[in-house]
């Protein structure tokens, strides 16, 4: 699901990986705080998109099974937030990582974290989620720094702060877009972390470790099933 916000072609947690064992894992009767809801359709169709993606049916696709033409609709908006003045992957990469982590959400911290890792390499990445820009370049560290005032405190931005993103080459309607997509990301964060949801236990093995160190925040990844 995390993939379907890029439009077409351009597809491109102490630790939260060590969580104490007593800690309760995800099961087959219950997601998050809630039970697993009935699979509908449109929800197996996510599903299946999910395990040729990434293997597996992931948490967050299970917790939207509950309204997945919501989630479907909400992707379907950051797309069309992104029609005109596309951003490009890795900037999506920043804003996402950025505001994810000013938010204190460890689930897509770590799934963007390592995206932007992919893109950008592991020690970037991981400044990105601790709020150090230094490997990014001037645009994309007014993007993070504007991302992480949306997710902070949207009543606390200023003029000036709109007026470092055009000092660093955006226009109004590329900082609308900016906003509009942070504002949008947050969202879906916002349902997932208030609902109790844990990042997939896979994320433990393949994201890079310095960024897994990074996100001390938010809920712990979620342990493996036992055999």
């Amino acid at each position: 699901m995390h993939r379907t916000d890029e439009p077409g072609p351009e597809n491109g947690d102490a630790c939260i990986a060590s969580e104490p064992a007593t800690r309760e894992k995800e099961t087959m009767d219950r997601i998050g705080f809630l039970g697993v809801p009935d699979v509908t359709a449109e929800a197996q169709q996510i599903f299946d998109e999910d395990v040729a993606e990434v293997g597996y049916v992931m948490s967050v696709s299970r917790l939207w099974a509950y309204q997945p033409a919501t989630v479907t609709g909400l992707f379907a908006l950051l797309r069309q937030v992104n029609t005109g003045d596309r951003l490009s992957p890795r900037q999506r990469f920043v804003l996402v990582a950025a505001c994810a982590s000013a938010f204190g959400d460890s689930y897509c911290s770590l799934m963007w974290g390592n995206r932007l890792a992919q893109a950008a390499g592991a020690e970037t990445a991981a400044g990105v989620l601790m709020g150090v820009d230094d490997g990014l370049d001037d645009s994309e560290q007014a993007m993070a720094a504007w991302a992480r005032k949306v997710a902070r405190d949207p009543n606390g931005t200023t003029e000036a702060d709109v007026q470092e993103l055009r000092d660093a080459g955006f226009d109004d309607s590329q900082i609308f877009t900016i906003t509009a997509f942070v504002a949008l990301r947050l969202a879906f964060s916002t349902v997932n972390d208030a609902l109790g949801l844990r990042p997939d236990a896979p994320l433990r093995s393949t994201v890079p470790a310095v960024v897994r160190d990074a996100v001390t925040f938010g809920r712990p990844i979620d342990v493996e099933d036992e055999a």
